[in-house]
């Protein structure tokens, strides 16, 4: 089909207001293929190799019950892991077969994180499998024919591969041997009119169009490959990326011309009518595509492509980003009504976008950003134990169950979308999810441009490296976020500088203890957020203590959120909580084969009051029990230590869908004045957090 007459004026603005070119474009070329530019760019912080950074303490605690919960069970009884064609069986839920290895992708980084020998065991059994019964010609998976041999889903093997290789050197070799003996296949695949990436008549694969969005996904592994282990098959790798990038753009899925000022949708409903790919509009793929820019960046030495990327985050956060920090997408984004989706898997790539990204930007909002997504819509869409995740959660969701009403407010999610549950809507969130903390404790800490290392993504944990000749270990013990002090040990065999990233809602009143500095002093960190601090050989310690204040962000329609620190909180609701028997995808019974006695689907259902409007200028922080000591799980409500107490009253608040409709515009109070209970929103897996604004009388927020 002719490009429209929208899409030839759209392109032709894109060049010339932009600078960005597109991958056919013959200088585009010569930029991608010039190998005199040092190779590829690096990152400002580089990341460690998977294992080197332990979890501790209650960060420890989750990941323990992530590989206790579902995640770390998939392998024993899910059909789209235990029966996946992968590894023999015949389950899979698409034609792009992707649900082992996005399973692999996170299980990888969650069993070394822990060092955990039976997760480790699950891994390995499944690598070993796929690599024993790699094809004569180098094809990885169970296709047999060229017709179903789609190359996306090997993106999410190949970086489980990499991540594998990095944490067990005895595994090394023979990963990179099998890697190579894909990439030149898949070399010869592209070249041969792209063939795996852009299906042609008869092909039976991603009808959609999800691998060309999602091409820049092969590049990670790859470029991991061309630096650590080319084995003088340097060229064939780098044009195996750039043909993936070419494919991408060949399909009409080149992220560069969606990133741009008045091409990226503010609002967009159906029916879309819109000069680009309806895939675009896709929350999984927008928190992927945010990566694609850098992709091609670290190839091109292209600062156009960095700064894109900067525009990109910007342009997502100003008009989809949700008070979670992930995107409000169900499963295409729309608006910022608190009504709209937010999917587990949008939140889960985002957590591993923004730390891939800070990397190479360097900016604190990014990492805040981060941490904002690990600690808010990771937690509030995974029950306490970890057996149970929704599909999509509300910024306002009093209740969690199957909606008697089919949910039109949703653009691509059915009535069970926000139930906790095994499967509760697309499998990919089942499979998917378990990504999100073991790779945001892989990004925790960073090697520095100066030879010295930063703790950037603020948790429990530890880091044990090489810095030269200079072997060192950092240990992290703290309770943040639900904290605000950091106590470091450090041990080191000669002097070096370690950082710690100090988030940028700490108040300047925030203060740092060094060894041999006596008192406590001032933070002072850079303007990109680092406090330095020298350490010298031997054993040192060091404490910083953060300040903050509660934070109101405003939003439209006189409506507004709550932070404190890295938190969001919501209004504590109290509820009725059933189990009942897990409902399929599509609506049907699970085969009982695919569930445990721990697999059920849960009916949560509100006892008190829901509908209210807040005075956020009445605001009380109440610290319910010791910081120090948290509770197991911690994503529980009453679990994490500090609450908030704000002014509110009881308000009319109409349904729409069998759900919380949008907030009021103008609030109709039915009841008195009260001090609300509010607590982290990753604990409360009902909530209210986006609330219209009145104007109250002063209060006693104790009572």
């Amino acid at each position: 089909m002719a490009p429209s007459v929208i899409a030839k004026a759209v392109t032709a603005f894109l060049l010339v207001t932009t600078g960005v070119s597109f991958p056919h474009d013959p200088l585009r070329q010569e930029l991608l293929r010039d190998r005199d530019t040092s190779g590829l760019v690096q990152p400002v912080y580089r990341s460690l190799p998977l294992g080197a950074i332990k979890p501790r303490g209650w960060f420890k605690d989750q990941l323990t019950l992530e590989g206790l919960g579902l995640a770390g069970n998939l392998f024993n009884f899910y059909r789209f892991v235990h029966d996946s064609s992968w590894i023999g069986g015949s389950s899979e839920y698409s034609n792009l077969h992707e649900s082992s290895p996005y399973w692999f992708n996170g299980l990888v980084p969650l069993a070394f994180g822990l060092d955990d020998s039976r997760l480790k065991d699950q891994v390995y059994s499944y690598m070993d499998y796929v690599l024993d019964h790699q094809q004569e010609d180098g094809w990885l998976g169970p296709e047999t024919t060229p017709q179903t041999r789609g190359l996306w889903a090997r993106c999410y093997f190949l970086l489980g591969l990499m991540q594998y290789a990095q944490a067990d050197p005895s595994q090394t070799d023979r990963i990179v041997d099998s890697m190579h003996r894909y990439v030149e296949l898949a070399h010869r695949m592209l070249k041969d009119g792209f063939t795996g990436l852009i299906p042609k008549e008869g092909d039976d694969f991603d009808g959609s169009g999800f691998g060309p969005m999602r091409a820049h996904e092969m590049h990670i592994p790859l470029q991991w490959l061309y630096e650590e282990h080319p084995r003088n098959n340097s060229q064939i790798i780098w044009e195996t990326m750039e043909l993936m990038i070419e494919g991408s753009a060949k399909a009409g899925s080149d992220w560069r011309t969606f990133w741009v000022k008045g091409v990226y949708p503010e609002v967009t409903y159906n029916p879309r009518n819109q000069p680009y790919h309806e895939l675009f509009n896709h929350g999984v793929n927008m928190a992927e595509g945010l990566r694609y820019p850098l992709a091609i960046y670290r190839m091109s030495h292209d600062n156009a492509l960095r700064t894109q990327t900067r525009t990109a985050v910007d342009l997502l956060a100003q008009y989809h980003k949700s008070l979670a920090g992930t995107i409000i997408g169900d499963e295409f984004v729309t608006d910022l009504n608190p009504i709209r989706g937010a999917e587990l898997c949008t939140a889960a790539e985002m957590t591993f976008s923004m730390a891939y990204i800070y990397q190479y930007l360097g900016d604190n909002d990014l990492a805040d950003w981060a941490e904002q997504v690990a600690f808010n819509a990771v937690p509030a869409s995974i029950f306490p134990d970890w057996w149970s995740h929704q599909y999509v959660q509300q910024e306002n969701q009093p209740w969690s169950r199957n909606l008697l009403v089919h949910p039109e407010m949703w653009v691509n999610v059915g009535s069970e979308g926000n139930v906790f549950g095994l499967e509760p809507n697309y499998p990919c969130c089942t499979v998917n999810h378990p990504q999100a903390y073991p790779k945001f404790l892989a990004n925790s800490y960073a090697l520095t441009e100066d030879g010295g290392i930063a703790h950037i993504l603020l948790s429990p944990g530890s880091v044990s490296t090489s810095l030269g000749h200079n072997r060192v270990t950092v240990k992290a013990d703290t309770s943040y976020p639900f904290g605000l002090s950091l106590k470091y040990s450090i041990t080191a065999d000669s002097s070096f500088s370690f950082y710690v990233r100090i988030p940028g809602w700490a108040d300047k009143s925030s203060t740092i203890t060094v060894p041999g500095g006596g008192s406590s002093q001032p933070l002072s960190p850079s303007d990109k957020g680092l406090q330095k601090i020298e350490v010298n050989k031997g054993s040192s310690f060091v404490t910083i203590n953060l300040e903050t204040e509660p934070r109101v962000v405003t939003r439209a329609n006189n409506t507004a959120a709550i932070y404190y620190g890295a938190l969001l909180y919501s209004l504590a609701i109290d509820a009725n909580v059933t189990e009942v028997g897990p409902v399929a995808y599509n609506g049907q019974e699970i085969p009982i084969s695919s569930t445990t006695l721990h697999a059920h689907d849960h009916v949560i259902e509100p006892t008190s009051t829901w509908n209210i409007a807040i005075d956020p200028s009445q605001i009380k922080v109440v610290r319910a029990r010791d910081v120090t000591t948290l509770q197991n799980p911690i994503w529980d409500i009453g679990a994490p230590p500090v609450e908030l107490r704000v002014a509110a009253v009881e308000i009319d608040w109409p349904l729409e869908f069998d759900t919380a409709a949008n907030p009021p515009t103008e609030p109709k109070i039915i009841g008195k004045p009260f001090s609300a209970r509010f607590v982290p929103f990753g604990s409360a897996k009902i909530h209210m957090a986006h609330l219209p604004v009145v104007e109250l009388a002063n209060m006693d927020l104790e009572n």
